[in-house]
């Protein structure tokens, strides 16, 4: 509170000062929108243009407002799509399954190699991603001690029951492709987790103590909804560049793994069919962010569920 003289009048803000505090916030705003609008709004607009050309490489496109580029791409192919999103997904579920207790450790029980495992998260960064990935296929390869291991244990015929093997080999398959996204990609799930656990205060698993709740209710009614943030945040920076891949499939796959961004290759590079390269850019971004929203409205929900009957709950003890 401002003290007040008696006699003396209190001094205002020249209107110019307010002015400039007033627009100070866009300006401090205005390299980051310039950045945004010169290399994501440009370029969509620019990709959405090419998408609806018409031509060859040879004389030229022109703007034709040609949708049907659309529809022939996706329904060419919808397969790739289809396995891009579910080796996503399901590389994405690895991801969260594999850093949340990592995440937990690292937030709550490393203590002073806190630092350390935080930079041992990271050090495959320091790496160049296509020698990560050609990494795998010596990791894989026939006579390597995880093949032996899968043949010793019997993994290798779950995995063939499951469809993610076709063959007695790990490599050029399903399973080798998803391995090589949750592998790539851990990084940007156990982060996002460790930020949101790091913040939860532990005074709440001492609360849920107190009130008689078992290890399992405290995760599920405190731990869990207080981190939907971070598995949030980890699930979109997994899944949005984990469905775009195509080294993974490249070199890890085979004919039959082939995902939307090895296609996307071939049409931008090989193929020359700069259209329907655009279109299937396109239709991958906007299936991407339509998951994302519906994925995000999901764990909203579920969210606002838990802590409805976190509160009936409490209600009940007191």
């Amino acid at each position: 509170m401002a003290l007040v003289v008696p006699g003396v009048r209190p001094t205002r803000r020249p209107r110019a000062a307010r002015r400039r505090g007033v627009f100070t916030p866009f300006i401090l705003l205005t390299p980051a929108m310039l950045w945004l609008a010169v290399f994501f709004v440009v370029p969509t607009i620019s990709l959405a243009s090419q998408s609806l050309q018409t031509g060859d490489i040879d004389n030229g496109y022109q703007l034709t407002w040609h949708f049907q580029t659309y529809a022939d791409a996706l329904g060419r192919y919808w397969p790739q799509f289809t396995r891009s999103l579910l080796y996503a997904g399901i590389a994405t579920l690895i991801t969260l399954i594999l850093a949340y207790p990592l995440a937990w450790f690292i937030a709550h029980r490393a203590g002073r190699f806190k630092t350390m495992m935080l930079v041992l998260v990271v050090a495959p960064f320091f790496t160049n991603f296509l020698i990560r990935t050609l990494a795998w296929q010596i990791i894989l390869t026939d006579q390597g001690w995880v093949a032996n291991f899968f043949r010793a244990t019997g993994l290798m015929q779950l995995l063939e029951w499951l469809g993610l093997i076709s063959t007695d080999s790990l490599l050029a398959s399903p399973f080798a492709v998803i391995a090589g996204l949750a592998y790539n990609f851990l990084p940007f799930m156990v982060l996002p987790l460790y930020t949101s656990l790091e913040r939860l205060d532990v005074r709440y698993l001492d609360a849920a103590g107190d009130l008689y709740a078992n290890g399992w209710h405290t995760f599920w009614k405190v731990i869990w909804p207080l981190s939907l943030p971070g598995v949030v945040s980890g699930t979109l920076l997994t899944f949005i560049p984990a469905a775009g891949d195509y080294i993974n499939s490249k070199l890890l796959g085979n004919t039959q793994t082939v995902m939307i961004g090895q296609v996307i290759d071939a049409q931008f590079l090989r193929v020359l069919d700069y259209p329907t390269a655009a279109a299937l850019s396109f239709i991958l971004m906007i299936a991407i962010c339509a998951l994302e929203v519906l994925v995000a409205g999901i764990q909203a929900y579920v969210f606002a569920l838990l802590t409805s009957l976190y509160l009936n709950d409490a209600e009940n003890l007191h």
